[in-house]
This record gives structure tokens, sequence and C-alpha cells, in this order.
């Protein structure tokens, strides 16, 4: 049977309507999603156009390869970040620093697949170059140079990663419960069975290694970083 020229005129691919739907925003958005439930080597192009039930070509129109995708999965994740009120009203310079600085851990934690990816790409969008002007406005207010004030906002964002993905019992990638479970016993009851002359603290401190209050432990990793900070511009004056 021989198709009606307007039928065929009028007709589209089948995956013309979802590709319509995609935006930069979206893939971006699913790929952190993905991140969050499978880890970050799930993230791949021909996985996000599977899900999207699309080709993997209609995303390279928003991202031309993985890179670009992964820049883009990094600022939808900064773009959650609220920033905290700023000036004189807000608070000393490194009142507004613990603030801004929190305002990003709280971000990550909820993300803590993708941490790894901010350190350099911090600085690819919008969104994280106001987030860094931000910071090194506050450290050239403390009386920091340019110079000083770029490797004190590095230091930070280290500091700030390393306390999400060095969180004490935290489950290893890919680890199954149970067998994180029987990780963190074994460590527990390798420091107790330590010699109680030669390693006291050790044996006394042993849960600490792999359990806390995680809102206790993230505050104190940000006093420390502020305090330190704090003293380093003292030595400024």
């Amino acid at each position: 049977m021989t198709r009606k020229p307007a039928e065929v005129a009028t007709r589209k691919p089948a995956e013309a309507p979802a590709r319509e739907r995609l935006s930069r925003e979206r893939i971006a958005q699913h790929a952190l999603a993905l991140a969050d439930a499978e880890g970050l080597d799930a993230v791949t192009i021909r996985r996000l156009a599977q899900d999207q039930g699309v080709t993997p070509m209609a995303l390279y129109w928003h991202f031309k390869d993985k890179e670009q995708l992964l820049n883009g999965l990094v600022e939808r994740l900064l773009s959650e970040v609220r920033l905290p009120a700023a000036g004189p009203d807000a608070g000393t310079w490194d009142e507004q620093l613990r603030d801004l600085l929190s305002a990003l851990l709280q971000v990550l934690r909820a993300h803590p697949a993708v941490v790894d990816l901010i350190q350099y790409r911090i600085m690819l969008s919008e969104v994280g170059l106001n987030l860094t002007e931000r910071a090194l406005a506050l450290l050239h207010q403390a009386g920091f140079s340019a110079e000083q004030a770029a490797q004190l906002s590095s230091h930070a964002l280290s500091s700030i990663m390393v306390l999400v993905t060095a969180e004490p019992g935290k489950a290893q990638a890919d680890e199954e419960q149970a067998a994180h479970e029987q990780r963190m016993r074994t460590k527990v009851a390798t420091l107790q069975a330590l010699s109680p002359d030669r390693f006291p603290r050790l044996r006394a401190s042993a849960e600490g290694f792999v359990h806390c209050h995680s809102e206790e432990y993230f505050n104190l990793g940000l006093d420390v970083l502020i305090t330190g900070i704090r003293g380093v511009s003292r030595t400024q004056s």
C-alpha cells in the first residue's frame, strides 16, 4: 500500500518528542541523580540517552563529550548552594566565610559520589565563579594578598572535600552494608587489641575512628579550618 504524501511529510521519528523535551539542565540533573544512585562510573552519554529514550546524538546537542557533561553536572550541583547573606550586617569576615563554606559543605554532603569532580571544575561555571569570588572577597577583607587569598581558597575547598570523603565510618563505593559493618568491627577490634601501655590513646579512641556524630564532626572540621585561617590572618597584621 502506498503511503499518501501528506502522511510522509508530517511523520516524525519516534524519538523526536523525547528529544524535544531534553535540555542542558534536565540532562545535568539526571546525571547528578544517576551518580547519587549508582556512582560516577554509571554516568555516561550512552546511559543517559538510554534513560531518556533517545539516541546518544540527541545529548551531543547539549554536551559534545563526557568532559562537558561532567562540567554541566558540577554546575548543576553548585546551583544548589544557597549563598548566605553578605555585608557588614552579616557578621565578621570569618563568620561570613564559615557560613559560605558551610553552605557548600551541606550540598557536597548530599552528593558525596561527585565530590572529587569539584576541585578542577568549580570555576568553569557562573555559579562556581560567584562562589569563589565571594570567598576571595572575604579573604581580601581579612588582609590577605590576592595570591594568599587564592591559595587559602584552594586549601579551604580541599578541606571541605576531605571532610566529606573521609567521614569516619563511611562505606566505600559499592560496598555492601554487611561487609562495611564487618570491616568497621574489625578495625575497632584491631585498635582495641593494641598494647595498653604503648597505645593507650589509640585504644580509647578506637570507636571514634569508625563512628561519629555527623553534625559534630562537620562542625568541628569547619571550626578547625576557620580558626586556622583566622590565626594566619593575625600574623599578617
